[in-house]
């Protein structure tokens, strides 16, 4: 049974339901939306279509009657793995191209009281290290990923302030493929789970020139029936990747500020914190003995400031740029299986009103992160250097 809903989601992603990349941490904040052209500064407070089910939902009361929106993008990920041997095959670039795609509904009850549901994916990261490469007798694909569906509700408690709350209903699928050692066969591990998490937020608008909210959203519990091991190419010794962290999605907060300057623009800035300290105690096993990991995670900040230029009635243009911390706190000590660094986004959009009732959306955005040098085990030590993304993506918004 679980094979096969495993198979069944695999193809859903593989069709662009789902979304999965490394920034900062493991979350991904690009799904598709607005938001991509903004680099995400305005997140919590901006509240212009139905995709505020998912970053404010108390952000519905803001829209008016019944809107859906549809997002669409394509992901390249340049993130060549060199190793430090220049005797061992590396794998070169381990993400490529990927699809993704989200949905948001938003439906009015009254003008204070609003419902939706979001489908999208923003956590964890796909790498494929191929067949030839050193390690592949430890591993040759690795995938962790979360799809979250997700009811909410918002209710207007008067003309400043608004509340929302969501369910985050998570299936979490997890994949690690790696070859045996002399045969070469290869041997495939995978697992799914459901894990709840809950999503509380909150809108301020003091006048109809500023909106400001706040969206904090629990941690995501994933058990995944896998072991994640296997052996090094020189000896043939027992390892096990330390994957601990990329099982469990941490317990984040956003802060986020709209202000209306004038007609023609609109200043946008997020402030934000993810929870990756509580994942710093890993463990993994060399052989026979177990011992505590040299990977020390940390919380990561993010930062965006973003504007909003209404060209003309119909066209709006969007800028952005945004600063994430790394979750690691020594760069030079990192996990092949999990790249990250300190990111860099720059992104730019368009939004066009087509008629009343519908508009459509591009945007591009450029993701640069710091360099990961990853040190053990010291027979695959090697780095991720100038790792890179590029995100297109489309958007289609209709009011019923």
């Amino acid at each position: 049974m679980k094979k096969s809903l495993f198979t069944f989601m695999a193809t859903l992603v593989f069709l662009g339901i789902a979304n999965q990349a490394n920034a900062g941490g493991l979350y991904l904040y690009e799904i598709g939306t607005e938001d991509l052209g903004l680099a995400n500064a305005g997140t919590a407070a901006r509240a212009q279509d139905a995709s505020t089910v998912a970053s404010n939902p108390a952000g519905m009361t803001r829209l008016a009657g019944n809107q859906l929106t549809l997002g669409a993008q394509v992901l390249y990920g340049d993130l060549p793995y060199e190793l430090d041997n220049p005797y061992l095959e590396g794998p070169g670039n381990v993400v490529g191209w990927l699809p993704a795609a989200s949905s948001f509904y938003s439906h009015s009850i009254s003008d204070d009281l609003k419902v939706g549901i979001a489908l999208y994916g923003n956590f964890g990261l796909s790498l494929g290290f191929g067949d030839d490469w050193a390690g592949r007798n430890l591993v040759t694909d690795t995938t962790m990923m979360g799809l979250t569906l997700q009811p909410s509700m918002a209710y207007r408690i008067n003309k400043m302030w608004s509340v929302g709350a969501g369910l985050g209903i998570n299936l979490g699928l997890f994949s690690l493929t790696r070859d045996k050692l002399l045969t070469g066969e290869e041997v495939k591990l995978d697992d799914t789970d459901w894990a709840p998490n809950g999503k509380l937020s909150v809108l301020f608008e003091p006048c109809r020139f500023a909106r400001l909210g706040l969206t904090y959203t629990s941690k995501v519990d994933y058990e995944f029936d896998i072991e994640a091991s296997g052996n090094l190419p020189v000896g043939g010794m027992p390892w096990t990747l330390p994957i601990d962290a990329s099982v469990d999605a941490p317990q984040q907060a956003m802060f986020s500020t709209v202000l209306v300057l004038n007609d023609k623009w609109s200043l946008l800035g997020n402030i934000g914190w993810q929870d990756w300290g509580a994942f710093s105690d890993l463990s993994i096993n060399v052989g026979p003995v177990t011992r505590s990991s040299s990977l020390e995670l940390q919380d990561t900040w993010h930062g965006a400031l973003g504007t909003q230029f209404q060209m003309t009635a119909a066209t709006r243009l969007d800028f952005g740029i945004a600063y994430d911390t790394s979750m690691y706190e020594d760069q030079n000590n990192t996990s092949f299986t999990m790249p990250s660094g300190a990111t860099w986004r720059f992104g730019t959009g368009v939004q066009q009103q087509l008629n009343e009732k519908s508009s459509v959306g591009v945007a591009f955005e450029y993701l640069l992160s710091e360099d990961a040098s990853v040190s053990s085990p010291a027979l695959l030590a090697g780095s991720y250097d100038n790792p890179e993304m590029f995100f297109m993506s489309v958007n289609y918004s209709y009011r019923f």
